[in-house]
C-alpha cells in the first residue's frame, strides 16, 4: 500500500488513533473500569491482534536475548508507564487536555535526538516544531476545562508523559534490532507491556476486576481495533520518518482528543485552550512540508 512509504500519511493516520484513545478511556472510566485494568486491554489486544497478523504472514518470530532486552526496555518506557499515567491524568485533566500533553514529546525527542547524534530535521521542520511547542505552552496556562482547573499535581503527571515518550522514541531508534519486522516488534513489545500489568493491576486494586469490561463490550472491541491500528503503523513511522518526526503524532493525537472531548463528552475548554491547538496544528503543517521536502531532496540526490 503505498501509504505505508508516505511519513505524512501515516503521521495522520497514527495520530488520529492515538487521539481516540483517551476519549475512550474517559468512557471506560465512568464504567467502571480501572486505568490499570484499560492499558492491559489497550496492549492485549492489539499485541495479539498484531502477532496473529505476523504469523497470518508466514512468518514466525524471533526469540532471543536481543529481542527480549528491546521488548521489555520499550514495554516500559514506551507503554506500561507512560499509559498508566495518560490513563489515571484523564479523569483529572480531561481527555482534550492531556491529550495535548502528547504535543511536548517533539521537543524531548529533538533534544535528545541531537544529543544521541541522530539525524535532526531541516530548518523548515525545526521551526514547525518550535511553533506546536508555542501552541502547548499557550494550552498548558489554561489549566484544563472551565470550571475544573486541574490540580498541580496532576499538571505535571502531564508533563512527565511526553519525557518518557521521548525516551522511548529515541530508545527505538538507538537500539532497533537489525532486519526486525516493525509488526513483530509491535507485537512483541505490546504483550510484554501486558504482562508488566498484571502484578501492577493486583498490587493497585487486589484483584484483577474484568467484570467492569463486559458493560461496555462495544467499547473494548473500539479501543482494541483502534489500539491495533495505531500500533501496526506506529512502528512503520518510526522505521519510514525517525524518531522526531515520529513524536509529533501527538499533536494529531491532541487535536482529535480535544474535538472528540468537546462533541461527544461534554468537554469545555477556554478559547486560549483552542487558540493553542490552532498553533499547533500550524507547526504540523510546517513540520509536513518539511518531511516531504526532505524526502524529495533524498529521492534526486
Amino acid at each position: 500500500m503505498p501509504f505505508l512509504n508516505s511519513a505524512p500519511a501515516l503521521l495522520i493516520l497514527t495520530g488520529a488513533f492515538l487521539g481516540l484513545t483517551l476519549p475512550f478511556g474517559k468512557l471506560a472510566f465512568g464504567a467502571g473500569v480501572t486505568p490499570a485494568v484499560w492499558a492491559f486491554v489497550i496492549s492485549t489486544g492489539a499485541g495479539t491482534v498484531l502477532l496473529a497478523a505476523f504469523l497470518a504472514m508466514g512468518k514466525r518470530p524471533l526469540l532471543n536475548g536481543r529481542m527480549a532486552r528491546y521488548y521489555l526496555i520499550t514495554a516500559l518506557i514506551s507503554y506500561a508507564v507512560p499509559n498508566l499515567m495518560t490513563l489515571s491524568a484523564i479523569p483529572h485533566l480531561g481527555s482534550g487536555f492531556t491529550g495535548i500533553m502528547y504535543t511536548l514529546s517533539p521537543v524531548f525527542t529533538l533534544l535528545l535526538s541531537m544529543l544521541f547524534g541522530i539525524k535532526r530535521p531541516n530548518m523548515l521542520g525545526l521551526l514547525g516544531i518550535l511553533v506546536g511547542f508555542a501552541g502547548a505552552v499557550l494550552v498548558g496556562f489554561t489549566r484544563g476545562q472551565v470550571g475544573q482547573p486541574a490540580e498541580p499535581f496532576w499538571i505535571i503527571i502531564g508533563l512527565l508523559i511526553p519525557v518518557l515518550l521521548a525516551l522511548g522514541n529515541v530508545y527505538r531508534t538507538i537500539d532497533w534490532p537489525e532486519g526486525a519486522d516493525p509488526t513483530e516488534l509491535a507485537a512483541g513489545s505490546h504483550l510484554t507491556t501486558a504482562i508488566l500489568l498484571i502484578p501492577v493491576i493486583f498490587y493497585v486494586s487486589g484483584s484483577f476486576a474484568v467484570e467492569p469490561l463486559g458493560n461496555v463490550p462495544w467499547l473494548v472491541v473500539a479501543q482494541i481495533l483502534a489500539s491495533t491500528c495505531m500500533f501496526a503503523l506506529y512502528f512503520r513511522l518510526q522505521a519510514v520518518g525517525g524518531p522526531v518526526y515520529l513524536s509529533q503524532i501527538g499533536y494529531v493525537g491532541a487535536a482529535v482528543a480535544l474535538i472528540a472531548g468537546t462533541l461527544f463528552l461534554g468537554e469545555v475548554y477556554q478559547l486560549a485552550t483552542w487558540v493553542g491547538a490552532v498553533i499547533i496544528t500550524i507547526g504540523v503543517l510546517m513540520t509536513t512540508k518539511a518531511q516531504r521536502m526532505a524526502a524529495k531532496a533524498t529521492a534526486t540526490a
